[in-house]
């Protein structure tokens, strides 16, 4: 599996429509989604994952009223459950004769019962462009696995968190495989030689410990580490003994400010400057209307000098308990 600052053909993004991940506060986020399509487009395809011909509309309407070229736009009417593509989307691995997809089963988080159409997008995305898939099992049983639980760096070292792949009673994915077993699920299906388990993910993430919300690549030796500076925080603890996991792995560790805690409705929500998409025309980070908003983009910008680091509002987004690497998959180029 390629890292996710190597060229993409594309991005892959589902346009928003499942109300009840918003509740209450559905109405901002599609113009959220028109401001990141906007930062993606210069630089790569977007293909946007659309239920319907009215739903296909909206998206027009909304790009078309952002300034978006719908010339770097592909729509295709791949009906979805939700939108957040990191973790249901296709997850492209390079082979010898070419791109492939990796085929992981997807089950809502192991948490919530509508999820069949999430599940068939791999597929989808193979039969459109001809790939073949590679499905790694378990003991002859499909292996389930989301992308925001993993991290590569495209040299053979992915990143995932004990909580969210080992916990045998919350959210089980893959009931009862051993750390052996994923980490030979990992190799098979996209060519990893070493795993980096860390422990525990941050407070309010839905997902119970996807790495994406606290642990990065952003080069092939180099990972952002979340710290939370407040020792009566909640994260506090769980943050300091990743950073204890990481030490001997031969990675240069550097640190990335929480923003406070954000609540919605008494809910804590999992904001995370962690939760950046590198693509290639920019880097895009979520911002909280924080102090620390520019702390956090000013060391992405230090570590990342390729592309322009931009940041994107995502009070409104997080309450959908995800923000941009959540909403996004990108595609690799063929070379």
């Amino acid at each position: 599996m390629p890292a996710e600052w190597e060229p993409h053909a594309a991005t892959w993004i589902g346009w928003p429509h499942n109300a009840s991940d918003w509740p209450g506060k559905f109405p901002p986020i599609p113009w959220v989604y028109g401001e990141i399509v906007r930062h993606l487009a210069p630089g790569e395809t977007v293909r946007i994952l659309l239920n319907s011909a009215a739903h296909e509309a909206g998206a027009r309407r909304i790009l078309k009223k952002a300034g978006v070229d719908p010339e770097q736009i592909e729509f295709l009417r791949f009906p979805t459950n939700r939108g957040w593509t990191r973790d249901f989307g296709p997850i492209f691995v390079r082979t010898a004769s070419g791109l492939a997809i990796a085929r992981f089963r997807f089950t809502a988080w192991a948490k919530y019962p509508d999820w069949k159409k999430d599940d068939a997008i791999p597929l989808r995305a193979a039969k459109r462009f001809k790939l073949r898939t590679i499905e790694p099992k378990i003991r002859g049983r499909p292996v389930v696995l989301e992308g925001g639980s993993i991290d590569v760096n495209g040299r053979g070292t992915l990143l995932t968190t004990e909580e969210c792949l080992l916990d045998p009673a919350v959210q089980v994915r893959n009931p009862g495989a051993s750390r052996a077993d994923i980490e030979a699920a990992m190799r098979e299906g996209l060519g990893v030689t070493q795993v980096v388990w860390l422990g525990k993910g941050i407070a309010g993430d839905d997902t119970h410990g996807h790495v994406d919300d606290l642990c990065r690549f952003v080069n092939p030796t180099t990972v952002v580490l979340c710290r939370e500076n407040d020792p009566r925080d909640v994260n506090y603890t769980a943050l300091a003994e990743n950073r204890e996991r990481l030490q001997g792995t031969g990675l240069e560790v550097v640190d990335l400010p929480m923003p406070a805690p954000l609540y919605f409705a008494g809910t804590r929500l999992p904001a995370s400057y962690a939760n950046f998409y590198i693509a290639n025309a920019a880097v895009l980070v979520p911002t909280f209307n924080d102090p620390s908003d520019r702390v956090a983009l000013g060391i992405l910008a230090e570590l990342i000098t390729d592309r322009p680091v931009v940041g994107i509002h995502a009070v409104d987004l997080v309450w959908g308990l995800g923000t941009l690497h959540c909403l996004t998959q990108q595609e690799p180029a063929l070379a």
